[in-house]
């Protein structure tokens, strides 16, 4: 094993392995350590949405993990009737990043198949069962200290840059020294895991969140033959004896019995609301849960950690492959923690709504239609500001800044991603055929090559585009002759 690398990350959950698998196939010298011997072989996080797994197409499993997900039809918020409040239907069809919009599946799953491609990859050293004792930084880099966390002698790390993926409890966030900012939301929910041992197709394919104050809960479709009820705890709950399972199987008694099922899994966990006030201090970084930890209402705590690997694994690699400077990885910080505040605020709406004592005109009053019902949709919010000063348009029609680009399919059969890898692309319409570009580390395609290209630029309005890595708009150019301008920008925004 060596003992320095150019990045060293602490926690091997969904996010650093995410991560590692990024930076490993960016060629990027990668450590990963984990207090864990194994991965924890029981439920976690349930779901993600088309953008993550467009992500995890860039890691390279996409394939691999849809033998294990299940595409999810939506979401059905009913009151204690069992009447439709709300309805979050998810399209049946593939979506504008060029997968469905939402899945389900089983943490172990995704765990077990990122962690065999790290295994893969010769330039990523994983250590599991260790645990960092202590890290820090100096001007030439940084020192961690590991040890096995059983007890051993601690041994030397040292990397250029490190990034904490180690959870709500991290001991990278207490490094950088920051306070969560609360959003205020903070509730007991029991979550419980079972497998079926006799088909219930009665219990249905949508996730139902049933609403009102007597008995919120939540039940989840899974993969296969998992089921999972989330209840919202009152004080007469708390005080029963939760590792009981008769009591388990009391409160859930109105949806399934043992007859039906086994419990896999029960825990209970204090949902929250906070976001890291920092996620930065020199060369050290937050991402996943570590940063960020928000109610699971939208399913999208999985999800902004996916994001945060994403945006941070192509920029720590033009830092460190390409010479790009370092004022690159503020726009990390710029760009996500405001994006992921908006998912944060958004769980919290819907988990107010859930236990409101007058949920319908809640739901009508927070997502308020103009027939007076109440609808949902996915969202896509925009990056905060940061590397990126163009507007595009996205799949609603309504302008927005630096939006998540389209995936669609090249005449050669391939998607977009899968030919460009993990680098920018750059969309031209010009129609003289004389466009002169400056020097680009990256792929160009012409809209009169690719029909998919032109169709995209024309929806766009756009005469081109120039979009990331991580697969945001970086900017548009109006005409032909703008997009020099455009390669120029781009190209400053990596080296100043």
């Amino acid at each position: 094993m060596d003992t320095h690398y150019d990045v060293a990350i602490v926690g091997y959950g969904p996010t650093g392995a995410t991560l590692a698998n990024l930076l490993g196939q960016l060629g990027v010298r990668v450590f990963v350590v984990d207090r864990e011997d194994h991965i924890y072989d029981l439920p976690r996080a349930v779901h993600f949405d088309d953008e993550i797994m467009r992500i995890f197409q860039a890691a390279g499993i996409a394939e691999a993990l849809l033998k294990q997900v299940r595409v999810n039809p939506g979401m059905r918020f009913v009151d204690a009737n069992g009447k439709l409040l709300l309805d979050w239907p998810r399209p049946a069809g593939i979506s504008a990043q060029g997968w469905n919009t939402s899945y389900r599946f089983h943490q172990p799953d995704l765990e077990r198949i990122l962690r065999e491609s790290v295994s893969r990859m010769e330039n990523v050293t994983a250590l599991c069962g260790h645990r960092v004792s202590s890290i820090t930084q100096g001007g030439d880099g940084v020192k961690l200290m590991v040890e096995k966390t059983a007890g051993g002698e601690p041994f030397k790390i040292t990397a250029e840059y490190a990034v904490g993926c180690d959870g709500a409890r991290s001991m990278m966030r207490s490094t950088i020294g920051t306070q969560m900012e609360d959003f205020g939301f903070r509730e007991k929910w029991l979550v419980v895991d079972v497998e079926l041992t006799r088909p219930r197709p009665d219990l249905g394919d949508h996730s139902i969140q049933h609403c009102g104050p007597s008995g919120s809960a939540t039940y989840v479709r899974g993969p296969q033959n998992r089921r999972r009820w989330e209840i919202a705890l009152k004080p007469e709950d708390e005080a029963a004896d939760l590792s009981n399972a008769d009591t388990i199987w009391r409160l859930i008694e109105r949806w399934i019995s043992p007859s039906d099922a086994v419990l896999e899994r029960h825990a209970i966990y204090e949902f929250r609301s906070v976001v890291a006030e920092k996620w930065a201090h020199g060369r050290l970084f937050l991402a996943g849960d570590s940063a960020h930890q928000m109610p699971p209402f939208m399913g999208q705590g999985l999800c902004a950690g996916t994001r945060d690997a994403a945006n941070l694994a192509w920029k720590l690699a033009a830092c460190i492959k390409d010479g790009a400077s370092t004022r690159l990885l503020e726009s990390y910080v710029n760009e996500r923690r405001p994006h992921v505040s908006q998912f944060v605020q958004m769980s919290m709406r819907l988990g107010g709504l859930i236990n409101a004592s007058k949920t319908q005109e809640a739901l009508a009053a927070a997502f308020p239609q103009a027939d007076g019902s109440a609808k949902l949709k996915s969202l896509y919010p925009p990056l905060g500001p940061g590397l990126g000063v163009g507007v595009g348009v996205d799949v609603d029609g309504q302008q927005q800044e630096s939006p998540l680009s389209s995936q669609f399919l090249l005449q050669s059969g391939q998607k977009l991603d899968d030919h460009v890898g993990l680098r920018p692309v750059l969309l031209i319409n010009d129609q003289s055929g004389r466009l002169r570009l400056p020097p680009f580390a990256g792929e160009v395609l012409f809209a009169n090559e690719e029909p998919e290209v032109r169709a995209y630029l024309s929806q766009q309005q756009a005469a081109g585009l120039l979009i990331r890595p991580d697969r945001y708009v970086f900017s548009s150019a109006q005409t032909s002759a703008d997009i020099p301008a455009l390669v120029l920008a781009w190209n400053a925004s990596l080296s100043s």
